[in-house]
């Protein structure tokens, strides 16, 4: 187990230094049970005191919430809002209309017009975060298809992981281990659902804060944070 590309195996957080240890695995479909695929390719490397953290996107994917872009037809609302949404070199976000129809129809359309009213009126005061706010239902973690993301999800847009803090539990149990479920790029990370509540989401964003996960060519959409005796 050696860290991605431009990464580093080891952080140190308040103090106290971490291994990130990256997991190579196959490539997640929608046929896949998430549980199968943690037992087989984390399990024989935990050791007591490890937490898990997954990629919040094969968990949606096993989940069957990715959707071929081809799939998707856009409403008239989807193309309105997309022209409002600033564009990351790190992630499609909400940025195309397929992601848009995506969070529309996740959230409701009322629901999103609310959010983009708020986050408008909200923008001149320097506030930001608004828009996801109030839209709820995890849209922050839709994302959509990308040059550098793994075939055939370079075609796919895909909607969050439905019920992460039930999964991480439910994982948890199974392999006697800590999980965290993350939604980590090159900006930060997002704590979408955690086995123990005693971990504490700036702890998680403060040891994925290059986000050591590579779910390109390197495939390792789970790591084992290990604490360095």
């Amino acid at each position: 187990m050696e860290p991605n590309s431009g990464k580093k195996l080891e952080i140190v957080v308040d103090g106290m230094a971490w291994q990130r240890l990256p997991l190579r695995t196959h490539v997640v479909g929608k046929d896949d049970n998430i549980t199968d695929v943690v037992k087989k390719y984390a399990s024989p490397y935990l050791r007591s005191g490890d937490i898990l953290f997954l990629s919040e996107r094969i968990v949606a994917i096993s989940q069957g919430r990715a959707y071929p872009i081809k799939d998707i037809h856009p409403s008239w609302l989807a193309k309105l809002l997309v022209k409002f949404v600033h564009k990351s070199p790190y992630g499609i976000g909400l940025g195309s209309p397929w992601t848009m129809e995506l969070a529309i129809r996740e959230a409701g359309a009322f629901r999103m017009l609310v959010a983009a009213f708020a986050a408008a009126i909200t923008k001149p005061f320097g506030m930001k975060g608004v828009f996801y706010h109030v839209a709820g239902n995890n849209v922050n973690a839709i994302d959509g298809p990308c040059d550098y993301t793994l075939p055939p999800y370079n075609d796919y847009a895909k909607l969050g992981p439905a019920k992460p803090m039930k999964v991480a539990k439910e994982l948890s149990a199974e392999i006697g281990a800590d999980v965290i479920i993350i939604d980590a790029n090159d900006l930060g990370a997002a704590v979408l659902g955690k086995s123990n509540p005693d971990i504490t989401d700036a702890f998680c964003k403060a040891v994925f804060k290059d986000n050591p996960l590579g779910q390109s060519t390197e495939q390792t959409p789970l790591c084992i944070v290990r604490k360095v005796a």
